[in-house]
């Protein structure tokens, strides 16, 4: 189950990898535009400022974030859908996707599908974490062993750069595919584990008992202290992200 209040406590640094993908997307007056994992949909809503004259749809699996979604409006709209087997009504000039392929078993599969719902010179854009082994991760992993019998993280659920770029160019498609490491300065007590209980850490928690959470977290969070320790500008946080942007 998703927390938006968590989730969003980072909000500002969680949005500028979107921003930094949809300046890379160069459709000029596009006429529907979908957002696929749009979580709470703050961000969706910003592709219908830029894109007025467009229908945009965000598609998200999560009712509790789609709860949080902006009113819709006759050219904004959301859906309940599993991106798995979501495929856009009709052909679509832009398909973005931010922060959500991660979590998406075969999601090659998913993105080579969906450049065939592009219209003609339609565009595919897609960020997706690449962090899998910073010590946040790999500390992560040591611990759940420790605490479960099997472990319900996916390992290396994304591609690199290259990847991305043969899969998309693979389909018919121009690409441009790079990745940036942003040096986040988190602040507040536990920083690090307070991002990470709003993404990876979700699996972790619904497997566990409930009454495990709080030993659980006070074992992780120390390790977490000691592998990202406070600094007089606050907890400097290494994320590396992967895009791709793909034009039909």
């Amino acid at each position: 189950m998703w927390d938006p209040t968590q989730y969003g406590r980072y909000a500002e640094e969680r949005a500028r990898p979107f921003h930094d993908l949809l300046a890379r997307v160069g459709a000029q007056a596009p006429s529907y535009v979908v957002d696929v994992g749009c979580g709470s949909g703050e961000l969706t809503a910003l592709l219908a400022q830029r894109w007025p004259g467009a229908m945009v749809e965000g598609v998200d699996s999560s009712a509790e974030m789609l709860a949080q979604a902006p009113s819709a409006s006759p050219s904004l709209t959301f859906t309940r859908a599993d991106v798995r087997h979501w495929r856009p009504e009709h052909p679509a000039d832009v398909v973005l996707s931010s922060a959500a392929m991660q979590w998406v078993d075969e999601h090659e599969q998913v993105l080579h599908d969906l450049v065939s719902c592009l219209a003609p010179r339609g565009w595919l854009a897609l960020q997706v974490p690449g962090n899998f082994e910073a010590p946040s991760h790999v500390l992560l992993r040591e611990a759940v062993t420790r605490w479960l019998p099997s472990s319900p993280i996916r390992p290396d659920p994304v591609l690199d750069p290259a990847g991305y770029m043969g899969l998309l160019a693979g389909a018919g498609c121009r690409v441009d595919s790079w990745e940036t490491t942003y040096l986040q300065v988190l602040t507040g007590p536990d920083p690090v584990l307070e991002w990470v209980k709003g993404t990876a850490l979700r699996p972790v928690l619904a497997a566990l008992p409930a009454e495990q959470h709080a030993a659980f977290l006070t074992e992780y969070g120390a390790a977490l202290r000691a592998a990202y320790p406070p600094g007089r500008l606050g907890t400097l946080f290494p994320f590396r992200r992967v895009f791709a942007v793909a034009q039909a």
